[in-house]
């Protein structure tokens, strides 16, 4: 008995209704919204999710459908997606099957006419390597052609026996027999007619695919045909690079002999304009894409055509942007202006940094005898051996945070102040893309202790942190480039080991300054969690949200850092981040993760959805145009697994170095010794210079206490190490929690009296923040120059 047929929908019209998708062997057949459009069939959960979350979509123009039995069926595009679905009766399945075939013939149509159309206006490929690609395809096409024709033969003749036994068949009819026979008759009649209805599906279904596998030629012809164009312009790109080298080193030999306006600036004037233009043919190619990205607070989709504009108008869709022309501008400036820089300037020769240490040893050590004893306690009250270290201080895990100063380089080059914001941001994010495998604990710094990093000479700029307090531990850093901009912070750390895990929650303002637009910015740094401290391996994450702030301009950036999650569906250390300005206007979108690259688009439409997200808040839809890369993560070394997975940066830093501070890290012994591998030694010099840091502090506070008010000299002064640090403890409770709530930090104060005043910074109110921070006060690289350390404690 055939079952009775459905209305058939037009091949335009939406198609809407419930099935039952296959999820797991957990979980089984789950209920699905699923919506037919457009060639296009997508799945939500529920129907008030169409607004903002699409679970997922698959194409029909190349997609394959297969009925199982009564109820279930399978749609399929080649491996990447499968969705095996089941209706509620043979009925409505029959009534997608059949609205599904049609949306599939239609979406077929459009995507074979687009191409044609699109071969029509592209050359044909050129060169022997796409003519023999184009011959291999088409002898395919030919194989598939000769056995289309077989398979229509073997139609015809199935056909022509089929007609001969429908006659015969229909003769059997007019003779007049038993009740039975008839009925039989006409059964066999009908399988006839059902069998030669699957032959022809058969033919079809072979057209079909030779039709698909003409249309990906074609496509196939226009890739090759870019890329054999992109492959020219990367050659003629290269040997205009080549002569410019060339005209470089012709000019520095003969710098003393001829002077500089006889260089030649034609060849400068050519090469410039040369790269231009191929930045230009580069921008021509690119389309405007979406950067697709379901994240829980907005949804990206691709921006509407109108957007799409073509030729001249794309490269100065970029030149608004400044993404392309940022980079490809400095590019040209270098290459027109450094002809002439060896007539002009005296060339210093850089110094070559190391690209190694020696390899950690492998020294067993039995972590939970340690831990056992600390659970609850502040991590910087814990007398930790040096195995759980890596040879670096504190204060030169925050110098790394300027691994990528080119970010703030391109920053300082910036006219708008809304591009500033998201290279600025790239820069927050690629701070943290050096401790992805980075376990170490890094050493407490000493009371005092500094840290310079400076690379002058190779990068333009010159870094100097200091510890200017110890309980609770804080550091201030300083940097100041060549190129523009100051960056300037000081970081207290609050720390709390949970047993399973270590949270490491950063407390403090950074800011950045730049010279040129005077735009200041500041931001706060994420929680960093530990995980596995007992049992399994160590593993870092980075958790929590970031709001970078312009005080000038009032433009904000709100990142987003999405914890781990086994049951995420995520990629993993993703950061997501809207680009606002003092409106609340979005017009970038950045997404990325913190350990590989970051990329930003551009927003053009922004609305609010029709729907309620997971956390019961309205999502925002911004259509935008392709992504632009704006950092990615520079490779480690060779043999960073036996180097404490140290990036190039990391490795330089502790190299010694003459001039320094005497209270300088590289100059701190037990730090030296860990890095020699000798770490017995390590552990008993660590150990020395935390009593004698304990032994001047307590001298310290005598003396303040002898130079109190009278109405506190009736104070018993802290004579001992233990009734220091009892003393002490409500005021570091009190500074954590003020701090956790959104309260600025208070001044560093203890239960006991300490007169101690840094050396190179001094604490100050920040005029955009009302924070109190300590501030650089300058005169460090001036007694650097001459030498004269006479005021630096001895420390060591």
């Amino acid at each position: 008995m055939s079952e009775p047929k459905a209305p058939t929908p037009a091949p335009g019209d939406t198609y809407k209704g419930w099935l039952f998708k296959w999820t797991n062997y957990i979980k089984g057949y789950q209920r699905r919204w699923f919506v037919l459009s457009n060639g296009l069939l997508s799945y939500y959960r529920t129907q008030a999710e169409m607004g903002h979350t699409c679970r997922g979509t698959i194409n029909l123009a190349t997609a394959n459908i297969a009925v199982e039995d009564s109820c279930n069926f399978v749609i399929s595009n080649g491996g990447t997606q499968t969705y095996h679905l089941k209706a509620s009766s043979e009925v409505e399945r029959q009534r997608w099957i059949t609205a599904l075939e049609l949306a599939k013939a239609k979406a077929f149509r459009m995507q074979a006419e687009s191409d044609d159309s699109g071969d029509e206006s592209s050359p044909p490929a050129a060169g022997q390597g796409g003519g023999s690609r184009n011959s291999e395809v088409q002898s395919t096409l030919r194989t598939l052609g000769s056995k289309v024709e077989d398979l229509s033969t073997c139609n015809d003749l199935i056909a022509k026996h089929g007609s001969a036994l429908q006659r015969s068949l229909s003769e059997l009819e007019g003779v007049r027999l038993e009740g039975q026979t008839s009925e039989k008759i006409r059964q066999v009649t009908e399988r006839a007619t059902l069998f030669r209805i699957t032959s022809n599906a058969m033919i079809n279904a072979c057209r079909d695919f030779l039709s698909l596998a003409q249309a990906h030629s074609k496509r196939w012809q226009k890739a090759l045909q870019a890329e054999r164009e992109q492959r020219v312009r990367l050659e003629e790109t290269l040997e205009q690079l080549a002569k410019q080298h060339n005209h470089l080193e012709r000019a520095f030999r003969g710098a003393t002999v001829l002077p500089p306006s006889q260089s030649n600036p034609a060849i400068d004037n050519k090469g410039s304009a040369q790269v231009k233009g191929d930045a230009s043919d580069e921008d021509d190619e690119n389309e405007f894409f979406d950067a697709c990205e379901d994240v829980q607070e907005f949804i990206t989709v691709p921006a509407d055509p109108k957007y799409h504009r073509s030729g001249s108008n794309v490269s100065g869709i970029s030149s608004e942007l400044g993404m392309d022309d940022g980079t490809t501008s400095l590019d040209e400036q270098s290459l027109a202006s450094n002809p002439e820089s060896p007539q002009s300037q005296e060339v210093v020769p850089v110094r070559k940094r190391r690209t190694r240490i020696p390899d950690k040893p492998n020294y067993s050590l039995n972590l939970w005898s340690i831990m056992k004893n600390c659970i609850g306690k502040e991590l910087s009250k814990i007398p930790m051996p040096v195995n759980f270290n890596e040879p670096l201080s504190m204060l030169q895990r925050l110098s790394e945070d300027l691994e990528y100063y080119e970010l703030l380089d391109r920053a300082a080059k910036c006219h708008n102040s809304l591009e500033q914001m998201c290279y600025v941001a790239a820069f927050t994010v690629s701070s943290y893309s050096t401790t992805v495998h980075r376990t170490g604990k890094p050493f407490n710094p000493l009371l005092g202790e500094t840290f310079e990093l400076d690379r002058l000479q190779e990068s333009g700029y010159r870094s100097l942190c200091e510890q200017v307090s110890h309980h609770p531990p804080a550091a201030a850093h300083h940097a100041i480039s060549e190129r523009g901009w100051t960056l300037r912070q000081e970081i207290a750390l609050a720390s709390k080991f949970r047993g399973k895990y270590l949270s490491i929650m950063p407390l403090g303002s950074i800011h950045c300054i730049f010279e040129k637009s005077n735009n200041h910015y500041t931001w706060k740094k994420v929680t960093t969690t530990v995980h596995n401290i007992i049992v399994g391996k160590l593993w870092i994450d980075q958790s929590g949200e970031i709001d970078v702030v312009n005080h000038k301009t009032g433009d904000r950036c709100h990142l987003k850092f999405a914890p781990y999650s086994y049951f995420s569906r995520d990629v993993a250390r993703k950061v997501t981040g809207v680009v606002t300005d003092k409106d609340g206007k979005a017009h970038y979108v950045l997404s990325g993760t913190w350990d590989e690259k970051m990329e930003c688009s551009r927003v053009m439409q922004s609305s609010r959805g029709g729907e309620n997200g997971a956390e019961g808040r309205q999502k925002t839809v911004y259509q935008t145009l392709k992504a632009k890369e704006l950092w990615r993560k520079t490779p480690l070394p060779d043999g960073a697994e036996n180097m404490y997975y140290f990036s190039t940066l990391a490795l330089t830093l502790n190299e010694p170095e003459e001039g320094v501070a005497p209270t300088d890290s590289r100059r701190r012994p037990d730090q030296r010794l860990m890095e020699q591998g000798r770490w017995e030694e390590a552990n008993a010099e660590k150990q020395r210079l935390e009593e004698k840091q304990r032994t001047v502090r307590r001298e310290r506070e005598r003396e303040a206490n002898r130079s109190a008010s009278p109405s506190e000299e009736g104070k018993e002064p802290a004579d001992g190490a233990e009734e220091v640090e009892i003393a002490s403890e409500p005021a570091e409770t009190t500074y954590k929690t003020e701090t956790l709530h959104g309260s600025h930090p208070p001044a560093y104060s203890s239960g006991h009296q300490d007169n101690y005043k840094a050396m190179w910074f001094e604490r100050r109110v920040d005029p955009s923040t009302g924070e109190p921070t300590n501030i650089y006060r300058g005169g460090y690289w001036e007694a650097k120059d001459q030498g004269n350390w006479d005021s630096c404690p001895d420390i060591f």
